[in-house]
């Protein structure tokens, strides 16, 4: 027994050793081999948007250069619907809890690369029944050992591969950002598309009615000899071909709903009893801070991950040079061997061995420097994605802005030809009823007034969408507070 505790004191002593030399190794870490990083020079920010002046006549609602907050935007809209909408999108959407998965996925392989700048310990274990060379009878063999191994992170390979997980998980972190920024777009963007085609219903519905009612009188007069019969069958024409256009206006609006129900993570079908009835356009907010260029690079998630990307292929250069310097490892084992299960602890039973290890690539054909050349154009490669992602985003700021303002423009221009189609139509009606002029001039003006009817409501679904692509190119909808809860799709994750 005297002698199974001293081969454990001995073997808890030798372990021990290895630990603190692994610490007293750990002041030769301090050197980090390749390129530190430093955050990049970004296309130089304008001082203000081009889209952003003095505002119009024509804007009902003007674009400032005033601090935007833009993490609930759609709450501008002032439309509970819309709202309870984008939100519930953000909890349950499937591309949402992909990219929370995705956080999850980064964070477990930063802590795969982190162990290794711990020791490894294995151990083993074996019992065989046989007869060995030599012998006449077979007998029992025990056979058991205890493995270590601590590389020393001398050079900096193992940290600079940790500081490109850790900038993988910035990277996917502002993936869920940018995907919740899309979402809130996209529910916004069905939801305007929607309520555009049911007003589009409406309209049509409301002039087919004042249609028909026009070609009922045609029809009397016709009886009554005072028109031709190409009177009525243009009056006919005329209320058919409104009433053609309805069924593709439902058609736009059930896809909507159909549409919407999948960005919930629910079937096309859930949101038809709720959303079918008709509703008009979401309000507008007659302000829109649009904030300064320069803040779009602190809030846009694309640019903020192109960066984080960045960080990650250059810490990634430090990798594959760090291959070209030696790799030190203490090692060791213990290894326990007995035909005797009680002289198992026995010094006769017991082998150890303990020591440094180095490994040094001589020659590996030029593997080694190409790789770091590699890496250094992935990081070049990250750097001009980077300039490439800040000026799209300027852009697509700027597009917004441009088509927000002057579609307003144009939807008062479509105000005035409604008015003046309007008393056309009075006008011509109550000279055809007298006998003053003929249908045409009739058919024509309530063709001009539908059709400006029509222009307008997509004009109104234009400056709605025109909005809501602007705050997308802000950067707005991502919450920070739903990045880790996110209740799922009614089913649940898999098991």
């Amino acid at each position: 027994m005297s002698n199974q505790h001293d081969g454990r004191r001995r073997c808890g002593v030798w372990l021990g050793w290895l630990v603190l030399a692994g610490a007293l190794a750990l002041p030769l870490t301090g050197c980090l081999v390749g390129p530190d990083y430093q955050a990049p020079a970004a296309p130089s920010a304008p001082a203000t948007w081009a889209g952003v002046g003095a505002p119009t006549a024509a804007q009902t609602s003007i674009v400032t250069a005033q601090p935007a907050e833009l993490t609930g935007w759609w709450q501008q809209f002032q439309d509970p619907t819309l709202t309870s909408l984008v939100e519930a999108a953000l909890r349950a959407n499937l591309d949402v809890q992909v990219a929370v998965a995705r956080i999850r996925q980064a964070r477990a392989s930063r802590g795969v690369v982190a162990g290794g700048l711990w020791p490894s310990l294995s151990t083993s274990a074996t019992y065989q029944y046989g007869r060995l060379p030599g012998t006449q009878s077979a007998q029992s063999l025990y056979q058991a050992g205890l493995d270590a191994v601590w590389e020393v992170d001398v050079f900096g390979g193992v940290r600079r591969n940790v500081e490109s997980a850790t900038a993988n998980i910035d990277a996917t972190v502002e993936g869920l950002r940018d995907a919740q920024v899309t979402l809130a777009a996209e529910v916004a963007l069905a939801y305007m598309q929607l309520r555009g085609a049911q007003q589009q219903v409406t309209v049509a519905q409301e002039n087919l009615l004042a249609q028909r009612h026009t070609a009922d009188i045609t029809r009397q007069k016709y009886a009554a000899g005072f028109v031709s019969g190409l009177d009525v069958a243009n009056a006919d024409a005329i209320a058919a071909s409104t009433a053609a256009q309805i069924p593709s206006y439902e058609t736009t609006a059930q896809q909507a709903i159909y549409a919407l129900g999948v960005l919930l993570a629910r079937p096309p079908a859930a949101l038809l009893d709720q959303l079918t009835p008709a509703r008009p356009l979401p309000h507008v907010p007659a302000e829109v801070p649009a904030g300064l260029p320069s803040d779009l690079l602190r809030r846009r998630p694309d640019i903020r991950g192109a960066e984080a990307q960045m960080h990650a292929a250059t810490a990634q250069i430090g990798v594959a040079t760090a291959t070209l310097f030696p790799q030190f490892s203490l090692t060791g084992s213990v290894n326990w061997q007995s035909t005797l299960l009680h002289t198992w602890w026995s010094d006769l039973s017991r082998s150890f061995g303990v020591g440094p290890s180095v490994t040094w690539p001589i020659f590996q054909g030029g593997a080694v420097v190409s790789n770091i050349h590699l890496q250094e154009a992935l990081r070049d490669q990250a750097f001009y994605t980077y300039q490439k992602t800040v000026l799209a985003a300027f852009q697509d700021v700027e597009d917004a802005l441009i088509a927000f303002v002057n579609e307003q423009r144009h939807r008062q221009a479509l105000q005035d030809a409604i008015t003046a189609s309007r008393k056309a139509l009075d006008l011509s009606t109550l000279l055809y009823r007298e006998g003053l002029t003929d249908f045409l001039s009739v058919l024509v003006a309530e063709n001009a007034l539908y059709n400006s009817q029509a222009a307008a409501v997509q004009s109104d679904t234009a400056i709605a969408t025109d909005l809501v692509a602007l705050y997308k190119a802000l950067g707005g909808g991502w919450d920070d507070a739903l990045q880790l809860g996110p209740t799922g799709p009614p089913w649940g994750p898999p098991p």
